[in-house]
């Protein structure tokens, strides 16, 4: 397993390679869900690249840069029991130079509904970093968790928009035994957070039988329902509940599926977020996000 630090060694690199490269963007801290994408990539490509960059672009003034859970040597050691080729690991500047001034602002419902109204510069910095990511790299395929839907949904668009030759595939959402989406914040919650997290999940099952029992029920039943769940919990406040098109972002008027049900509440000292993606064949929580209609895209 090869380590690179620059992106000048990253370009050298990749002038090497003949064989199909598969990338899992990561911000490190690894857990189950980043090491799922990292052995579905490895299966599926000759070549795995892992990358390992806290982007600070994506946070905002108030976020947690400073004390986002990093643990490089332990990740590097997950990484190379898994099998991966190469981890781009660059600082902050090799990334951002002085003088960088150059970013994707998408517009529209995708970056400023929903995670947009929270963090109005986030999606700006992700898309950014993936496009520089795939740039650098070239790959073939990159891999997504459903967890971050939104993202995934931005990403899709920015691929299509910029006409880049890569593919996206989108793996399912790795959960705790309690419902609890894998996420490297999770590592913020002490044992009375940890608990009540799971509130997000059953909120998201409470959407979820609405949908299932009352085909033709409003979409807003779908949100009290896991309102109502979220407001069982002391410990949780709901940032927001939502049933959106998983790839336009926009509300559902009427309900309908492929149907996106999204959750985000501070629990604790966390943020956390969470989401089902209901299929028109009972499926739920599939991975299949944007997969089935990415096509239309391009």
């Amino acid at each position: 397993m090869r380590i690179v630090r620059t992106v000048q060694a990253m370009v050298k690199e990749r002038a090497q390679w003949t064989d199909q490269v598969g990338l899992v963007p990561t911000m490190g801290y690894l857990h189950a869900g980043h090491l799922s994408l990292c052995q579905q990539a490895r299966a599926e490509n000759q070549m795995l690249v892992v990358s390992i960059f806290v982007n600070p672009t994506q946070f905002g003034p108030h976020e947690d840069l400073s004390r986002y859970p990093r643990d490089l040597d332990r990740d590097l050691d997950m990484l190379k029991e898994l099998g991966a080729d190469v981890v781009f690991a660059p600082p902050t500047e090799e990334m951002y130079p002085q003088g960088f001034t150059s970013y994707v602002d998408l517009r529209g419902p995708l970056t400023e509904e929903g995670e947009g109204v929270s963090r109005p510069s986030h999606f700006r910095g992700v898309a950014t970093v993936v496009l520089k990511l795939c740039q650098l790299v070239q790959p073939h395929l990159v891999y997504f968790g459903q967890k971050d839907a939104q993202q995934v949904a931005v990403i899709s668009r920015m691929v299509a928009d910029f006409n880049l030759s890569v593919r996206l595939r989108i793996l399912p959402i790795i959960r705790e035994a309690d419902g609890l989406a894998m996420s490297s914040r999770n590592n913020y919650l002490d044992v009375p957070s940890r608990a009540a997290a799971a509130v997000l999940y059953r909120a998201l099952q409470a959407g979820r039988a609405v949908f299932d029992t009352y085909p033709s029920a409003a979409p807003q039943a779908v949100t009290r329902a896991m309102i109502d769940i979220v407001t069982t919990e002391p410990l949780a406040r709901l940032d927001y509940a939502e049933v959106r098109d998983p790839v336009t972002f926009l509300p559902l008027e009427t309900l309908r599926a492929p149907a996106l049900l999204l959750i985000a509440a501070t629990i604790g000292p966390a943020r956390l977020i969470d989401n089902f993606v209901l299929h028109a064949d009972g499926t739920w929580d599939t991975g299949r996000l944007i997969t089935d209609s990415i096509d239309t895209l391009r």
